[in-house]
């Protein structure tokens, strides 16, 4: 039996914006999670022990970055991507989740600032997440790196971006210790506004709406990435459409149960094990799309996130 979605985020949800696509622009949208992100300015961050901006290098210039590192020790390396649909977030909206992730994985985390839309339509934001992990692979002793212990971590868009460029990576010969793909966007083909398309993951019906992230939501984002909508056919979009998925960087995939991209994650999970790449699924029971970044206010939202970072963890003292 499913789990019932957890009381403490069904109390949070009324309070979460992006929630009405009628009205909402892109800078709206901006300001909105940047709101969401200064209202929790009284409670302390968690205590990581370097936290210093920098740059890396995108496809097209220097990108705004902010490395995070819990010793002056060589560690494991995690190039983060931020959500936001592609539209929204930044390194002040994902700073708390970018923290967490180097207190519980003991790595260096760099969260990389990717140029978004509809100011930079796709590829532009795959360009970055590419050009920045080639870049930090080549600076990664200045950055107190290993190479042999690097992956890519993201949520939603950013999960999206992270999927899409260990296939880049594996394309390239870059070797990945893992990838820690968060409730991501692995098929907007349709950009979920084709009946059909949407026909094939029930989430997208079952959790249309009412849980936060909706699929008209979803919709908005797609057309504001994408020029033109066949580009969803794209792997570079929709990695569940590569070719071969044989050869990635081992997995851990989580999704949320009340989330319209559910599906699309399982189905990227299970995509990637028929493949042979080792992959764990988090099915986050009771939760919804952004529940990495509730886990200060939901203690079931705290223990999953924290599972599949343990994981993560794993697979990065592993190494590549």
């Amino acid at each position: 039996m499913t789990a019932p979605l957890d009381p403490v985020i069904a109390e949070i949800i009324p309070l979460l914006p992006l929630r009405d696509p009628e009205v909402m622009t892109p800078q709206s949208a901006r300001e909105a999670l940047l709101s969401l992100a200064a209202s929790r300015a009284h409670v302390p961050p968690p205590p990581v022990g370097i936290v210093e901006n920098t740059e890396v290098k995108g496809a097209a210039g220097p990108l705004a970055a902010r490395l995070y590192r819990v010793s002056r020790e060589k560690s494991p390396t995690i190039v983060f991507f931020h959500g936001g649909g592609w539209v929204a977030g930044d390194l002040d909206t994902h700073d708390r989740q970018a923290r967490w992730l180097a207190l519980e994985t003991g790595s260096v985390v760099i969260s990389v600032d990717y140029r978004r839309p509809p100011e930079t339509r796709f590829p532009g934001a795959f360009d970055d997440a590419f050009a920045a992990v080639r870049d930090i692979i080549e600076r990664i002793a200045e950055f107190g790196g290993d190479r042999l212990r690097l992956g890519v971590a993201g949520d939603s868009a950013g999960g999206n971006l992270a999927a899409c460029t260990a296939i880049a990576c594996r394309d390239a010969g870059i070797k990945l210790a893992g990838q820690l793909l968060v409730y991501p966007v692995t098929d907007a083909f349709g950009s979920y506004a084709d009946a059909k398309e949407n026909a094939r993951y029930p989430s997208r019906s079952e959790n249309a709406e009412g849980y936060f992230l909706s699929r008209a939501v979803m919709e908005w984002f797609a057309g504001h990435y994408l020029a033109d909508a066949r580009q969803a056919a794209d792997w570079r979009i929709s990695p569940l459409r590569a070719n071969s998925h044989a050869g990635l960087a081992p997995a851990i995939v989580a999704t949320a149960w009340f989330d319209p991209l559910r599906d699309e994650g399982v189905a990227y999970a299970a995509k990637l094990k028929e493949a042979g790449v080792p992959t764990r699924h988090y099915p986050g029971e009771g939760l919804i799309h952004g529940y990495f970044g509730l886990g200060e206010a939901s203690e079931v939202a705290r223990a999953e996130a924290q599972r599949a970072r343990a994981d993560f963890k794993t697979l990065l003292e592993r190494g590549g």
